[in-house]
């Protein structure tokens, strides 16, 4: 038997932005508390959503979102939501600023450690009804905005997946304009972000045939815009269509992910804090070889949507992507040495996406993946 949920309710378009006082009112907040960093207050955008809101719904504004968001960061700032008495959140910007938002509407509503509530710890169960959130993606790349999950470096250092349909916002925003400005390598690790997701959940052996048409769909509109919004940001049918690619990714990932997720999750929380859409990237062709053997006729779908014969070379094609789109062509490039990938292997098989791949892998199995990528 098949277990179907979707999802959450999602404003889409460019000017979309406009609608947030409506919806916070509509949501019964009237003190939100924002959270972005400060990459997205020096891009101005942080103050058109002020300015959206004016003095009546004026937030209460945390900008300190860290690149890789940690429970001392979610900590630090769900005392200053709960300082500000505020009765919800807005979140700004994109992965890390939503997932962090996520980790501050369940630990200013839950007792701590954060960590009791991951999934591999059995967390799921333990979380309740949050602090209502909206999301409003900055970037075209998680689709945090309409996942279940938020991705945290947590105290004991382990980088830990939150999982709950209570994390899932009551609202996205999702205004491609808000993408306009995103610098060419930021659009595409975080395309690439969102291609990953769409491969992995397509791959994912769960039954759930409405997410693999969503996934398949995402993959689509990525493939064929990933480039054009890399080369000039300011084309408005690429950065649609690459938030819609990311939207669907999320949407369809509720299916499970894989081995590219499990190794990326644990390697994120390295001292170096490398970018998780590149990581994925850099990923994704190591593993796409190693699940061949065990897809089935996936793969002749997969290659379809690619534009490849049925046995064409779906690993080599995203090589190739990742080389026309600039990004490092394997960790050594990124700063990361055969001595930092030792314990990752022994870690990504307790990550909550090892049990989704396709092929069910050992930890020599990662090690090859690792070295492949290197």
């Amino acid at each position: 038997m098949a277990l179907i949920n979707y999802l959450t309710s999602v404003q889409f378009d460019f000017g979309a932005l406009t609608l947030l006082p409506a919806e916070l009112k509509r949501l019964g907040i009237s003190r939100p508390f924002l959270v972005t960093d400060k990459g997205v207050r020096a891009a101005g955008l942080l103050d058109r959503v002020t300015g959206v809101l004016g003095d009546e719904l004026a937030p209460a504004i945390h900008d300190d979102t860290p690149a890789n968001p940690t429970e001392d960061a979610a900590l630090k700032a769900a005392e200053a939501f709960k300082a500000a008495g505020c009765d919800g959140l807005v979140a700004l910007g994109g992965g890390s600023a939503i997932d962090l938002a996520k980790a501050v509407a369940l630990i200013a509503t839950h007792p701590g450690p954060l960590q009791q509530y991951a999934a591999v710890e059995g967390g799921v169960s333990r979380i309740g009804p949050v602090a209502p959130l909206i999301a409003i993606p900055t970037t075209a790349g998680t689709g945090s905005e309409v996942g279940r999950a938020a991705v945290i470096i947590m105290q004991s250092g382990r980088k830990l997946g939150l999982l709950s349909p209570h994390l899932l916002p009551e609202l996205a925003i999702c205004d491609p304009e808000l993408t306009l400005g995103l610098p060419p390598m930021l659009t595409a690790a975080t395309g690439m972000d969102a291609i990953s997701h769409c491969v992995e959940t397509f791959l994912a052996p769960a039954v759930n045939p409405p997410a693999e048409a969503i996934a398949l769909d995402g993959l689509s509109r990525a493939i064929s815009h990933i480039e054009r919004a890399t080369k000039d940001g300011s084309d408005r049918d690429a950065r649609w269509n690459m938030m819609m690619a990311a939207m669907e990714g999320a949407m369809a990932f509720q299916k499970g992910l894989g081995a590219v997720h499990a190794l990326s999750h644990p390697l994120g929380a390295l001292p170096q804090r490398p970018h998780h859409g590149t990581l994925n990237a850099i990923l994704l062709p190591a593993v796409l070889r190693f699940n061949r053997p065990s897809v089935g006729a996936k793969w002749a779908r997969l290659n379809a949507v690619l534009g490849l014969p049925e046995d064409g070379d779906a690993a080599g094609f995203f090589a190739a992507l990742n080389s026309r789109l600039g990004l490092p062509t394997g960790f050594t490039a990124m700063g990361i040495s055969r001595e930092d990938l030792a314990p990752i292997p022994a870690q990504a098989l307790k990550d909550h996406c090892h049990a989704t791949n396709p092929r069910l892998a050992s930890e020599d199995d990662y090690r090859g993946m690792l070295e492949e990528s290197l």
